[in-house]
């Protein structure tokens, strides 16, 4: 639809513009042609050769026309399966019984009680004891008598004279080795007082002084250095945060 528009509206377009173009021609001419003199024959204005150009024709295309849409197609209902239908039988006549009567149970007479008869024991044999079966007596062979035995002369041993037993010396238990002389105890305190007098917390620097002292048995000289003198062990001595212990 808006294509034929447009091309309707451009067909307008180019046709105003070629009679526009055509009537400006012309008034050109009629402009420019002299004034014929009266004698001379009517000459005609020369017809002008410019041909309208003619307007392409544009194919219009026929709208597209859009198939029916078939509507969907319902599927028929389902009919639920139907359950057999069972034949209902006829109803049947019950007749009336006849009421069976119970057998009666015979009457039966109690037995009579007749006395029990008294068993006769037959008579008892008296019990006859083997006669007991002494054994053979049997005598014990008279001993061969045996002769005197004459007991042989023994001779004593030779007495020995006391021999002396020599003294034997007394085994000793080893001995251990000496232990090397503990040396001389030093006065750390004194000494430690000497070494902290110039500090300035004195109480602080004696401790730290006395526990070296003991562990290193030195104080060095002074009240200050020297720690070389007492050796590695004085030296080095570090506190728990890694500073200089002995002062």
């Amino acid at each position: 639809m808006a294509f034929s528009l447009l091309s309707v509206f451009i067909f307008l377009q180019v046709f105003t513009n070629v009679v526009f173009a055509a009537s400006d021609e012309e008034s050109k001419t009629l402009v420019s042609l002299p004034t014929p003199p009266p004698t001379s024959p009517a000459i005609k204005p020369p017809s002008p050769s410019y041909k309208p150009p003619t307007l392409p024709t544009i194919p219009i295309k026929p709208p597209t026309t859009i198939p029916p849409v078939k509507p969907p197609t319902t599927l028929p209902p389902v009919k639920p399966p139907t359950s057999p239908v069972t034949p209902t039988k006829p109803p049947v006549k019950s007749y009336p019984i006849p009421p069976v009567k119970p057998p009666t149970a015979p009457l039966v007479k109690p037995p009579t009680y007749k006395p029990p008869t008294p068993t006769v024991k037959p008579p008892t044999t008296p019990l006859i004891k083997p006669p007991p079966v002494q054994p053979p007596t049997y005598k014990p062979p008279t001993p061969l008598v045996k002769p005197p035995t004459t007991t042989p002369v023994t001779t004593p041993p030779p007495v020995k004279p006391p021999v002396n037993p020599t003294p034997t010396h007394p085994v000793k238990p080893p001995v251990a080795p000496a232990k090397p002389p503990t040396p001389p105890r030093i006065d750390c305190v004194s000494l430690c007082g000497t070494r902290c007098g110039q500090h300035s917390r004195k109480n602080i620097c004696m401790r730290a002084c006395v526990t070296c002292c003991y562990r290193c048995k030195c104080v060095p000289p002074g009240t200050y250095g020297n720690k070389e003198k007492c050796g590695s062990c004085y030296a080095n001595m570090k506190t728990r945060g890694g500073k200089p212990k002995c002062p």
